[in-house]
């Protein structure tokens, strides 16, 4: 049991991302791997949908919400929220990405808290929206999640998916854009520019919120907000900072890649705790 569990009633979101940081930094260390920044630019968002928002009783009730994190790479952010949730040991967490061990670099099938598998991109918000439909048709209350990069709004299959999901009014469903501005070969302005994501999901029939993607206090004001039993799906646009809390690699687009040596880790801990 881990102090974040035995102090839940004063524990915050902030915190569970500070926690989220850590243990990527950590784990992504130990395991010698990259894709570091871009677990980072979604702690916030990673930790007020588990602190906050999902109703996830237990990992095998059917009447969950559902979770897909479409930017599969960034997948130790959720691993570390699982664990945090008290869904995963950390004793499993501390296997991330070795031979034989489960939790590989992208979620996968086979391990529990993780709904569905990721890692081509473009294709979560399609499962999202099968969940999300699935629900309404059921009557059920759950919900769909779908947390997304903005290099995935390349792909057609997220907009044919998004156009499908407006026509069908799926009010349960949440796209979540991490639009921390750059992707695996460059910044996103230069290879596709997305800017204009808002209006995007607007002229497919969504409702659009721009939020701090930082700012727990105001995601959790808008996630509580939302009318999830009627009307559109809806777009939350987080403005976000890839590599967040760590100087060194905050826009940099090296550290969508690389692993840290010694002193990169000891530093980047430092920084993350100021």
């Amino acid at each position: 049991m881990t102090a974040i569990q035995t102090a839940k009633t004063a524990l915050s979101s902030q915190s569970f991302a500070l926690e989220i940081r850590r243990l990527c930094l950590t784990e992504s260390k130990r395991a010698n791997v990259g894709h570091i920044g871009s677990a980072l630019s979604i702690a916030e968002l990673v930790a007020v949908l588990y602190w906050q928002i999902l109703n996830i009783p237990s990992t095998r009730d059917p009447e969950r919400d559902r979770f897909i994190l479409s930017k599969g790479h960034a997948v130790l952010a959720l691993y570390a929220a699982l664990h945090l949730k008290g869904f995963m040991s950390r004793e499993t967490l501390a296997t991330f990405c070795e031979d034989n061990s489960a939790l590989g670099g992208h979620p996968e099938i086979g391990v529990d808290g993780i709904d569905f598998a990721t890692g081509s991109l473009g294709m979560g918000l399609s499962f999202g929206t099968g969940a999300a439909l699935a629900a309404k048709r059921a009557g059920a209350n759950r919900r769909a999640f779908v947390l997304v990069s903005d290099a995935e709004l390349n792909e057609g299959s997220l907009w044919e998916s998004a156009l499908f999901a407006g026509h069908h009014q799926l009010s349960n469903l949440v796209a979540i854009v991490d639009q921390n501005g750059q992707q695996a070969l460059g910044y996103t302005k230069e290879i596709l520019d997305t800017d204009s994501v808002e209006q995007k999901f607007k002229a497919f029939n969504w409702r659009t919120h721009v939020v701090d993607g930082h700012d727990c206090d105001q995601l959790e004001k808008i996630l509580k907000e939302l009318d999830y039993k009627s009307g559109q799906p809806h777009a939350i646009i987080a403005k976000t900072t890839f590599g967040k809390g760590v100087s060194f690699m905050e826009n940099q687009i090296q550290w969508h890649y690389l692993p840290m040596n010694d002193a990169q880790f000891e530093q980047a801990m430092k920084e993350i705790e100021c």
